[in-house]
């Protein structure tokens, strides 16, 4: 089951019908208050959500469906006329997992719903087994993807948790830039390697002294130790 929420009738109809086609069942809505109704009633295996609706907009939807224990680990894939990388960035932080600038071909549309749903299964069944992530002063909880760095909670986006999350996992190990960006940015987006850079800098920042665990690696990457 997939919902979709795109305030233009044209092409809310063009995204289900191409989506029916290939064999899915498929729900849309116009806004973000009736797809609430609905997940009260469903949770989705996808969501596909525009940006610029009107009252709420995609990205503030998006920020409660990643709040919520319901949809926090649904796959989501943003649908906008939006494709500066800032905007990208934005939505991939809050917890988006694939981003599609409009306008866009049915066929790419299609192909990337099925590679995100397969994607999506392998998370699926990790996340069955949850289970307390820990590095030093540094613990990730998974059930609640919650982060304490020396016992103090740390308020971080969904791209650094799982930043954090895979170096802490792998102590040791070096990731080159390239390698962080396939495996949380999703191997399809496409962004210059200095994000991944960013992204450090600031979830340094917000463990504090605990960020020194974070270690770069000269001209490769980075890893946890």
């Amino acid at each position: 089951m997939i919902y979709i929420v795109e305030d233009n009738s044209e092409i809310r109809e063009m995204e289900a019908y191409a989506l029916k086609s290939s064999g899915f069942e498929v729900k849309a809505f116009d806004c973000g208050k009736s797809l609430d109704e609905a997940v009260k009633a469903r949770v989705p295996d996808l969501f596909v959500l525009d940006i610029m609706l009107p009252g709420e907009d995609g990205l503030s939807i998006l920020r409660r469906l990643r709040t919520q224990e319901s949809t926090c680990n649904v796959p989501v894939i943003m649908l906008t006329a939006k494709s500066s990388e800032l905007d990208k960035v934005k939505g991939l932080d809050l917890g988006a997992d694939d981003y599609i600038a409009k306008p866009f071909g049915v066929l790419e549309f299609i192909s990337r719903v099925k590679a995100l749903l397969r994607r999506s299964g392998m998370v699926n069944v990790e996340a069955a087994e949850p289970k307390i992530i820990s590095l030093g002063d540094v613990s990730l909880d998974e059930a609640k993807r919650t982060v304490t760095a020396g016992g103090e909670n740390v308020e971080l986006t969904y791209k650094e948790y799982e930043l954090l999350k895979l170096l802490v996992s792998h102590p040791g190990l070096v990731y080159s830039r390239q390698q962080l960006l396939e495996k949380i940015w999703g191997i399809d987006f496409k962004m210059d390697t200095r994000t991944v850079d960013m992204h450090v800098k600031t979830l340094r920042q917000k463990l504090g002294e605990r960020g020194a665990i974070i270690q770069t690696v000269r001209n490769v990457g980075y890893k946890a130790q």
